[in-house]
Parts: structure tokens; sequence; C-alpha cells
């Protein structure tokens, strides 16, 4: 099976390749902006053109598009997640490769849901920022494409190579911090959000089931299960072996406060977090959780790594800086 990967140097796209690599039967082809793709393309300014006469030169039966931008405007946030779809899309509508589209979404395209109810993927999206507009206007191009295709919502990623800027990300930075410099306490803000984390590795694994399947339309990806990032933290703090007091700073919405799930990572000289107005910065409120019925379903995946394991990688890699 010849698969072509668009975004593989990224932070989901880079396990996927991964986990490709390892069936003997698919034979790989890596398109990206970066110097260590096998084709350099830049789908945000490339035309479809040109990207059609390389589909049709390599004949791919799967496309996997792991492609886009999580931080920026609303500009350079449309560019890389929804005009790099249409492209796409359109490439694959004048091929002809007739190959299978596997597009990855992700659980901002739904915004705010009710605390306690698990979101399924006939859910109204009602997306809440920049960042959850651009990717559902890109899932809503996928499924008017008239292509065979199939969209992966992802819940929040966790596990090896999570971004720094991260909910998690910027959790373990922080106690790496504390502990360098012996601070018997850890001050930390958002804490009390409650979010659907699934681990990277099993994304991977639902995107190469979802290559070999035949379902269609939107499937949820994420573990089914929300957890509080206080008790991310608590976790967190047990596998690094951090002793001291976890402190919470969390005011009512709307309140500044430094704040853990902040995207941009911004900060001044002395490391400390610049507090943000605003309380849910990804725009979907203090809960998310997803059903997941559907992947396990039409494509017989279910997550096998716990929010413990992937912490553990989490800290691993952070441990490494000190």
């Amino acid at each position: 099976m010849r698969v072509l990967l668009i975004g593989a140097n990224g932070y989901l796209g880079r396990f996927v390749a991964d986990r490709l690599l390892a069936d003997p039967a698919v034979q790989l082809t890596a398109l990206g902006r970066g110097d260590d793709a096998d084709v350099r393309f830049d789908l945000a300014s490339g035309s479809p053109g040109a990207l059609t006469r390389f589909l049709d030169a390599v004949h791919p039966g799967v496309v996997i598009n792991c492609a886009g931008a999580t931080r920026g405007g609303a500009r350079e946030l449309t560019r890389h997640n929804t005009v790099a779809v249409a492209t796409v899309c359109e490439a694959l509508r004048r091929s002809g490769c007739g190959a299978r589209l596997v597009q990855i979404g992700c659980g901002a395209e739904y915004g705010p849901s009710q605390p306690g109810s698990s979101t399924a993927e006939d859910a109204v999206p009602r997306p809440g920022g920049p960042y959850g507009v651009s990717k559902l206007a890109a899932t809503e191009l996928v499924l008017g494409s008239g292509l065979d295709a199939v969209v992966l919502r992802v819940f929040s990623p966790a596990g090896p190579g999570t971004p720094a800027g991260s909910p998690l990300g910027r959790l373990a930075e922080a106690m790496r911090r504390a502990m360098q410099s012996g601070d018997g306490e850890l001050k930390l803000g958002g804490l009390g959000v409650q979010r659907d984390f699934i681990d990277v590795r099993d994304v991977a694994r639902a995107v190469h089931a979802a290559s070999l399947s035949a379902a269609q339309g939107v499937i949820n990806i994420g573990s089914g299960r929300a957890v509080r990032l206080r008790d991310a933290a608590a976790v967190l703090a047990r596998v690094a072996g951090y002793g001291g007091a976890l402190h919470e700073l969390d005011g009512p919405p709307g309140a500044l406060r430094p704040a853990i799930g902040h995207p941009r990572g911004d900060a001044d000289h002395s490391g400390h977090v610049a507090p943000v107005a605003y309380p849910y910065p990804d725009g979907c409120g203090s809960w998310q959780q997803a059903d997941v019925r559907t992947a396990r379903d039409r494509l017989g995946w279910r997550p096998r790594i716990n929010l413990e394991e992937s912490l553990a990688d989490i800290w691993m890699e952070a441990a490494c800086r000190i």
C-alpha cells in the first residue's frame, strides 16, 4: 500500500510515520515543508495543480494529512489549517490516483460541552476560538469534497514529544524548574480544566486503522475519560518524585492568573508565565470528554496507553533538561 504522509515531522506526524514504517505492507512517502521530507511542498502556498502532478506521479492509495498549525492569529491558522486542506482536496479531485484521505481534525472543533457529558460525532460543533474554527472549516471541506475520506477528531494528545507550550508540557516544565531550584512549593493556575487526554501512540494506531478501513465521516479519537489537570499534576509529581506542595491559583472565570493551559508559552525573562485574561484559551470551556464508541465499532480501535504512562514519558523528556 502506497501512503503519502503530509506533516510527517510534526508532533502527531512523527508517530504516525513510525507506525506506518513498522508495517511491511506500507510504502511511505513523506511530504512537507522541512528538509527531512521526501518531497518539499508547502500546502498553504503551493497550488493544487502542482500537488496533483505529484499525486499522479506517486499514485498513493492513501493520503494522510497531519499538517497544520496550533498557534498564531486567525489569518495564519486559516492558511495552514483551512486553505491547506482545500489544496489537498482539490488536488485529489483532479488526480487520477483515487486515493483515500485521512484528515486529522481536533476536539476543539466541538467547542465547550456540558460538564459530565461525552461528546459524540453528531454533536453540533460550536468552536470557541480561531483554532477550532479553522479546523472545523477544514473538516467541512473534506466532508463536502465527495472524496473517499475520514476525519479523525483527536482530543488532547499527550505522551513523548508533547510540545512545551501545551498544558501538560508547561506543567512538566514548571515542575522541572521547581525541582532544579529546590522550591518546596509549586504555584499553578488553570488546574480546574478537565480534558480528554489520549497518547500520541494510540493516535498513530487510530490513523493506521483508519487508512486500512472503509469508514467515512467523522470519528472521535480520545480516551473517553475527562481528567482534571489538577489530578494530572498530582500524578506527574508522583512520577517525578516531587515532594513539594502544589498550590492552585485559579480565580473566577476571566480573572488574571498564571494559566498552565495558555497556548503561546509567553514568559518574562525570569521564567514566570505571563497572566492571561481569559480562562480557556483552547475555546473548549471547562470540560471535554469524547464519546469513542464509533472508533471502537468502525475502526476496531481502543486506547491502550494510560495517562500515567504518557506523563512518565513527558517527564522523562523534561528531566533530561535538568
